[in-house]
């Protein structure tokens, strides 16, 4: 079977959504929900992203993820082996905790019509505990109960209190509710209305059925933004084995931003590019400068290692952990 279309461009929004390993649970108490929506964050915080709707579940989750500097795969690599990383520390576990590839459809947003797919994608996020059966609205209980999904903690909550990678303002926006206190419990009841009438299946514009697209399909739109994305692909993508292969263009990114915190670090430092050879691995300007890149770039380790001659992947591993006991002072 062919892989799934990846389609990378500045700006592209997605329906990601995963599993866990034969459908098993991806997260097994309180502190692996808020693991997985902290990392969910420095991954943004990495890549720039920014997330319109997301809901974790015992053993998959969903987002709504907008891509500014067309950067899903890097960001996304990074992402779920970060967790599963820390996820198996914690439980003392090792091997995969997702199953097979994540899936990844393009949804058009506000710029080819009137927001219609992504206002629906973002509500067929928020009603998975009523499909689940967490959520029983004809028992009176509220989305709001439902702790882990962007309804409650971003939707429902003042700006103020939202995580800086929370994007609502389309979500808002697109169904014409003000994010008022009065507009925040508008938008609950519209969406519990909704779950009600529909039983947590989302409307289906054009027939397009989104339950079939994200196990099927690799778009979310009309036939104008299915067309709009083949030309994107006939541009940037080579043709192989009947699929289309996405270009680096995000793992380039990573990189350009990777170099210029070395040249912000070794300014600071007063170091010349050569002297990094004759430097130590455990060099504290040279951990300084990794773990900035570290924690605003999604590169490997390894390319840490190699750009500041920091002898491999595990002494930047090693150093970074020893630098944040007590924490370092960092390039940004």
């Amino acid at each position: 079977m062919a892989r799934q279309l990846r389609i990378e461009y500045p700006g592209a929004l997605y329906h990601v959504m995963a599993r866990g390993d034969r459908r098993e649970q991806i997260v097994r108490d309180e502190n692996d929900r808020y693991s997985l929506i902290e990392i969910l964050g420095e991954a943004c915080g990495k890549t720039g992203w920014l997330v319109h709707a997301w809901v974790l579940m015992d053993n998959h989750y969903h987002a709504v993820i907008e891509t500014p500097q067309g950067n899903l795969v890097a960001g996304m690599r990074w992402f779920q082996n970060t967790y599963t990383r820390r996820f198996n520390t914690r439980h003392q576990l090792w091997g995969h905790l997702f199953g097979g590839r994540y899936k990844a459809v393009l949804v058009e947003g506000v710029e080819l019509g009137n927001g219609e797919y992504l206002s629906n994608l973002i509500d067929y996020v928020h009603l998975n505990p009523v499909r689940a059966g967490l959520i029983e609205l004809q028992a009176k209980q509220s989305l709001s109960e439902y702790r882990w999904s962007s309804l409650a903690s971003g939707y429902l909550v003042a700006a103020r209190k939202r995580a800086k990678w929370m994007k609502t303002d389309e979500g808002f926006g697109i169904v014409g509710i003000k994010d008022t206190v009065s507009g925040r419990r508008e938008y609950l009841d519209r969406i519990e209305a909704k779950g009600l009438e529909e039983k947590g299946a989302p409307n289906q514009p054009e027939n397009q059925s989104l339950q079939s697209t994200l196990v099927r399909g690799w778009y979310w739109g009309t036939e104008q933004f299915k067309e709009a994305l083949l030309s994107r692909a006939n541009r940037k993508a080579v043709k192989r084995n009947r699929n289309y292969q996405t270009s680096q263009m995000g793992r380039d990114h990573a990189q350009e931003e990777a170099e210029k915190l070395v040249r912000i670090g070794l300014k600071k430092y007063k170091l010349k590019e050569e002297a990094l050879e004759g430097l130590p691995g455990s060099d504290e300007r040279k951990v300084a400068i990794a773990e900035s890149i570290h924690r605003n770039t999604t590169v490997s380790q390894g390319w840490i290692a190699e750009r500041l001659r920091m002898k491999s992947a595990a002494n930047v591993s090693q150093q970074l952990g020893r630098s944040r006991r007590p924490e370092r002072a960092s390039v940004r």
